[in-house]
């Protein structure tokens, strides 16, 4: 069975395979063609050579265990990738429609392509398109938010590859105008995938939490754990493709240290077991009494998550002992 970091790489490196392929016969089927979009598709193709590049060189590094320096893994070597794939993807998107719009004013200067670029775009479009699809389920399987950035740069290309199509058949047409106006719709299109990329980056590199459905499943788990009355707080932050929990629990004041301990030790077992995002948890266990003020401190649970009954004994509406 192939590793996470095996199924990443099969996928990148025949990205760039095919990304070489295409980024040469664009660029001379556009010098040939008189096609200046097809140059500048080609381009773009040329920037996804470097950007599966990075996804290789990101990949490798994360896959490496934790050490002295980096305790926690190098799992966020993902996420840095993805936050400067986004940045190259808007400077090409910039790009792309700074050309577009200045040929609008210029469309004297705009040739009349030949059929051969308009081919080479249907060919594009063929590839890029298959290129987004084997890469987003490869990065939804083993999901990796750097070959989500890919796929998305691929999916961006066939795009680009469509404005092309669109302009090169209007100017064969008589329709100069297509050509230009065609590449900002693409430029724009481009950068809005790249700006999504770049906060959801941000946000992981900056810790953001886990999203609520998944902490629900964890609340239902500490529900479904003999011993755990009450969750007192819950934390929980991405770290690339895994995330990391820490929680504090009540469990009966008259417990001993070893029980309490168990208590967690389950806990912690199957969430680790049955929520394959969780690579690390650390369970806190505290003494629920009918004192409220020791078992409802700090209360760090949204009030949606869990219902909100009074129990009888600690007086918490958030606390677990309701359901049982």
């Amino acid at each position: 069975m192939e590793t996470r970091y095996e199924e990443a790489s099969k996928v990148t490196i025949l990205a760039i395979l095919w990304n070489v392929f295409l980024s040469v016969i664009k660029i001379f089927a556009g010098v040939i063609g008189n096609s200046t979009a097809m140059i500048a598709d080609g381009i773009h193709s040329a920037s996804d050579i470097i950007t599966s590049v990075g996804v290789l060189i990101g990949n490798k590094i994360s896959s490496k265990p934790g050490d002295k320096e980096h305790n926690y893994g190098h799992e966020k070597a993902e996420t840095l990738v993805s936050f400067l794939l986004s940045i190259m993807l808007i400077v090409v998107a910039v790009t792309i429609g700074v050309d577009g719009a200045k040929k609008i004013f210029n469309l004297n200067d705009v040739k009349v392509p030949t059929l051969m670029p308009l081919i080479v775009s249907v060919i594009s479009i063929a590839i890029k398109e298959y290129q987004y699809r084997i890469t987003i389920r490869v990065a939804k399987k083993i999901n990796s938010p750097a070959l989500k950035a890919d796929a998305w740069h691929h999916r961006s290309d066939a795009f680009s590859s469509v404005a092309a199509f669109i302009g090169i058949g209007g100017a064969m047409l008589g329709y100069k105008v297509l050509e230009p106006v065609a590449t900002i719709v693409v430029a724009v299109i481009v950068c809005k995938v790249a700006l999504e990329i770049f906060i959801n980056s941000m946000n992981e590199l900056m810790d953001v939490s886990i999203d609520e459905n998944q902490e629900k499943q964890i609340i239902e788990y500490c529900k479904q754990t003999p011993g755990v009355k009450h969750i007192k707080t819950m934390r929980t932050r991405k770290h690339g493709a895994f995330a990391y929990v820490d929680l504090v629990i009540c469990v009966d004041g008259n417990l001993t240290v070893t029980q309490g301990h168990d208590i967690a030790n389950d806990l912690e077992k199957k969430l680790i077991n049955e929520l394959t995002i969780i690579k690390g948890i650390t369970v806190h266990v505290e003494p629920c009494t009918n004192e409220m003020d020791l078992c409802n401190k700090d209360l760090d649970i949204n009030n949606e998550t869990i219902e909100e009954i009074p129990c009888s004994e600690c007086n918490s509406k958030e606390c677990l002992n309701n359901d049982k």
